[in-house]
């Protein structure tokens, strides 16, 4: 809350620090927040080193990729007093998504898409920001204490935050794991102006085990804990703008927006329960819609489609990008190839390009045909052409 609401015209309510602790909890989970949680914004100097190293090893090594932004006001990402001076108690809550059913099911069905869990329902910003703001504005109006609301908005690292409160730890896979809500939660921070009595950090609980590092489908890991965000397929289908690499497009699969591999395989979601926020249960046009028809959204109706989702901030053009992809790797020639077929006159460069690949692996006698058919001006796209003949004529020399 950068700006104060209106002072209420009673006086704020006296509590000790334990008691503002106990009284946010019960308020937060009034709201609907499933875990609430602890911790001094003031790190020790380790911690805070720690947080840096890591953070400076993944942008020395390039694997933030498009996500240039991660790499801007990084003192402020590792600790919370250098994003707000006055900051005393970090208030990590967290809102469970876990699904109904197995969200690797829909892979076995390659005509579909495969949109990540958290993407089918609402928008979690919003559904966080409005709780967030709510449990702000019950803490200056009862007690008066100044705060800050966080929800994916600054560069506040909300992970390791979240693990310093107890809510779970910075699994292999790089995402939080609960003992209790597995690897589905949302995140959300508040920042307050007063020292509270703190939760208990939680500890690593991964063991051996390495199932999220070897399910990953286009070997993202480049060790435990250490996610190369450039052939991340979430990277891939949702922050990256221009053509995906061509060694990359096959292992995409039906997935168009985000992958649950990773989390979807934690032996620790074993423990977890369905979500109970209404907000977030999946729209019945986002659990497995057809690709084909996907194909044929033109902007309008895209926005329609989307509009109150996390999808749609990635606008339409990367998404029928991410949904010819998946065209040209399903089975189901009969209903991909002719919306395959429309997408080579689309208006938008980055879909056209993504449709020749498409059809170089749908349909590879007709690349040349095609090719002769169309005038491209486009120099990306001439170049998927180019490439999707040389495809096929190997393909024809290897018979």
């Amino acid at each position: 809350m950068s700006r104060h609401p209106p002072v209420p015209k009673r006086k704020p309510r006296p509590a000790s620090p334990g008691e503002l602790r106990d009284a946010i909890r019960d308020e937060a989970l009034r709201l609907g927040f499933d875990a609430v949680g602890f911790a001094p914004a003031n790190l020790a100097p380790e911690a805070r080193d720690q947080r840096l190293q890591r953070l400076g090893e993944f942008l020395d090594a390039g694997w933030q990729g498009d996500m240039g932004w991660l790499g801007e006001r990084t003192a402020e990402r590792a600790d919370p007093q250098a994003l707000w001076r006055e900051a005393k108690t970090v208030v990590s809550l967290a809102i469970n998504y876990a699904p109904a059913n197995d969200p690797l099911e829909i892979l076995e069905h390659d005509e579909r898409a495969a949109i990540s869990v958290y993407a089918q329902g609402r928008d979690y910003h919003e559904v966080m920001k409005s709780k967030l703001k709510a449990l702000g504005r019950f803490i200056w109006d009862t007690y008066r204490h100044d705060l800050k609301v966080f929800v994916d908005t600054a560069p506040l690292m909300e992970k390791p935050a979240a693990q310093a409160v107890g809510h779970g730890w910075q699994g292999k896979h790089t995402n939080l794991v609960s003992r209790q809500f597995g690897s589905w939660l949302f995140l959300g921070e508040l920042l307050l102006s007063v020292e509270l009595p703190a939760d208990q950090a939680e500890t690593d609980h991964c063991g051996q085990c390495r199932a999220c590092l070897d399910i990953c489908p286009t070997n993202a890991f480049a060790g435990p804990y250490r996610l190369e965000a450039r052939r991340c397929i979430s990277y891939l289908t949702i922050e990256h703008e221009g053509p995906i690499d061509r060694e990359l497009r096959p292992l995409l699969g039906n997935r168009i927006y985000g992958c649950d591999d990773c989390l979807a395989v934690c032996p620790w979601n074993k423990f977890a329960q369905e979500a109970r926020e209404t907000a977030l249960m999946p729209r019945p046009a986002l659990s497995a819609p057809s690709l084909a028809e996907l194909a044929t959204l033109d902007d309008q109706a895209f926005r329609k489609r989307f509009t109150g989702t996390a999808i749609k901030r990635i606008g339409r053009d990367r998404f029928v990008r991410n949904v010819a992809y998946a065209l040209g790797n399903s089975q189901a020639r009969a209903t991909a190839l002719p919306a395959v077929e429309a997408l080579l006159g689309d208006f938008s460069p980055l879909v056209r390009g993504a449709a020749v690949w498409a059809l170089s692996r749908l349909a590879p006698h007709q690349v040349a045909q095609r090719q002769r058919a169309t005038r491209e001006d486009d120099a990306d796209v001439r170049a998927e052409w180019q490439d999707a003949l040389q495809t096929a004529q190997r393909r024809d020399n290897g018979r």
